[in-house]
């Protein structure tokens, strides 16, 4: 490979074709999609997508990929590609109409950026990204669980997984350390009032060995008058949640 992947950066270049229909068929794509790709890397799912769907905004924060970018795609007219960093990008700017996520998410990045889409990117419907298999198994996991929280809530709130596929560490160059998924969910809702809800979510498990009315305090939450359950936070349902953000402030 004429490219070397950044370690500071989390890269780890999809290569491997065969991986391709797995995502495809997660991601349900059809040809009227508007899809928005975080981290493209070499252009391999870019390209892809971009034979399968109307329109692709592809967002990458290393510059120095784009010659390789640009070869890979070969003059498709359906690509918009824009440098700079998703978490710090308008998105809904960008990806005017995007209705799907799909991506071989930067580890570095997975996490904050999946939370931040929930109401960040609302006319999303679905969702189908490529992360560690930890981050992937947070996002559905139970309460009470070790792998349970803020993004587990968040997540739950708003969409139901459709579809989850391990990967094998050999489909990325450099190959990572730790194991891969494709993890698919779709949109069922948007709660009301999600900006406090999140806060509170986040609040809630900021500490996570506390009880949860001492998390929330130390977080700046006002819980005077409030029910709150003598429990830690891990021990609340998603439901749970938008009840207690419903009485504190």
């Amino acid at each position: 490979m004429s490219v070397r992947a950044k370690k500071e950066l989390g890269q780890h270049f999809l290569v491997d074709d065969n991986i391709l229909g797995v995502i495809g068929r997660l991601a349900e794509v059809e040809g009227d999609d508007v899809v928005l790709e975080i981290g493209p890397g070499l252009g391999v799912l870019t390209a892809y997508l971009a034979d399968r769907v109307r329109q692709v905004h592809a967002v990458e924060l290393d510059r120095s990929l784009a010659p390789q970018l640009r070869e890979r795609l070969g003059g498709r007219t359906n690509v918009e590609l824009q440098f700079g960093d998703a978490l710090q990008l308008d998105l809904v700017g960008i990806a005017p109409g995007v209705n799907k996520l799909v991506a071989n998410l930067p580890y570095s990045i997975a996490t904050p950026l999946v939370a931040e889409s929930l109401d960040g990117l609302p006319r999303v419907e679905l969702w189908c990204v490529m992360v560690q298999r930890e981050v992937a198994d947070r996002f559905f996991a139970q309460p009470s669980t070790k792998a349970y929280g803020a993004v587990s809530v968040l997540i739950q709130l708003v969409a139901e997984r459709t579809g989850f596929h391990p990967v094998s560490r050999n489909v990325f160059r450099p190959r990572p350390n730790v194991e891969s998924a494709i993890v698919a969910f779709r949109r069922t809702g948007m709660p009301e009032n999600f900006v406090h809800v999140k806060r509170v979510v986040e609040a809630a498990f900021a500490h996570r060995r506390k009880k949860l009315a001492n998390s929330l305090e130390l977080s700046g939450i006002d819980i005077a008058g409030a029910d709150v359950p003598d429990v830690r936070a891990e021990e609340l349902t998603p439901v749970d949640f938008l009840r207690l953000a419903a009485v504190v402030r």
